[in-house]
């Protein structure tokens, strides 16, 4: 890992392989480590840089609110600091997607290529707002188990946990190693971003959507009409796999990345 001062904060991030470069951008509440499949076989073929965001895994811990474009902006100073000057593919999932929304609205120029993976472009809904300030309050009184416990559930398919129960608890870990206000500066964050979905017919990049064919967090026909209003964009639809499906099922999240980055370094 590598480490740089942004903005007032410590990023840390791991920075593999040469070529075209490709940024992964983690889901809340957890950190780089959860692209470790992707990163271990596609930094083969590809420069992948995946960092800790602000507040999470390695990096500095945050307070009071945390927006997407705070973490969209601190990403193309972490692309100076490491001399990355070409476009890049950014691979976000979740969280990483809302960040991806404002990298491409406010830093178009950094973008070459989209993959999302198990996001959304729509805001949050009142009764949304409201359950993730109530769940900030809880992890601020009580740790960020109470982010755990509400999250866990939600993350993967119904087969996961007794299938391949060691992801449960990578996934347990990574949420620990955030601190409770980092945890709720990033929900105040999520709460209040913008609605994407006006934007989306505006993107004219290649865009390769993923979504597990279980999700029910940001489901197959949310994810089905978002892809459906990107021009050109690519669905793939992961089986067994729910809002985790690049760790749940990597051997078929990950060719499909590294087919679909073939296409934008040709």
């Amino acid at each position: 890992m590598k480490s740089y001062e942004i903005a007032g904060a410590k990023i840390e991030v791991e920075d593999r392989g040469r070529g075209l470069p490709v940024l992964f951008v983690h889901g809340f509440p957890l950190d780089h480590s959860m692209w470790q499949a992707q990163v271990d076989v596609l930094s083969q073929n590809f420069r992948t840089i995946a960092p800790d965001l602000r507040g999470f895994g390695a990096s500095s811990p945050s307070s009071g609110t945390v927006t997407m474009r705070q973490f969209a902006d601190d990403l193309v100073a972490l692309l100076d600091c490491l001399k990355v000057t070409e476009p890049v593919v950014l691979c976000g999932l979740s969280m990483g997607g809302y960040v991806a929304w404002q990298f491409w609205r406010h830093h178009a120029s950094r973008l070459r290529a989209l993959v999302l993976c198990d996001t959304k472009a729509s805001a949050d809904t009142a009764e949304a707002v409201a359950g993730r300030h109530k769940l900030a309050a809880a992890v601020i009184a009580t740790g960020h188990g109470a982010a755990r416990d509400a999250m866990l559930p939600k993350l993967f398919s119904r087969n996961t946990p007794v299938a391949k129960p060691e992801l449960i608890e990578r996934t347990k870990m990574m949420i620990a190693r955030a601190q409770p206000e980092s945890i709720a500066a990033a929900l105040r964050g999520m709460a209040e971003r913008p609605d994407a979905t006006p934007w989306l017919s505006e993107i004219r990049i290649p865009t390769l959507v993923v979504v597990g064919q279980e999700d029910a967090i940001t489901t197959l026909d949310e994810m089905r009409g978002m892809a459906a209003k990107i021009a050109g964009a690519e669905l793939v639809v992961v089986p067994e796999a729910g809002h985790m499906a690049p760790l749940e099922q990597p051997e078929v999240v990950t060719p499909a990345i590294a087919s679909f980055l073939n296409c934008c370094s040709a």
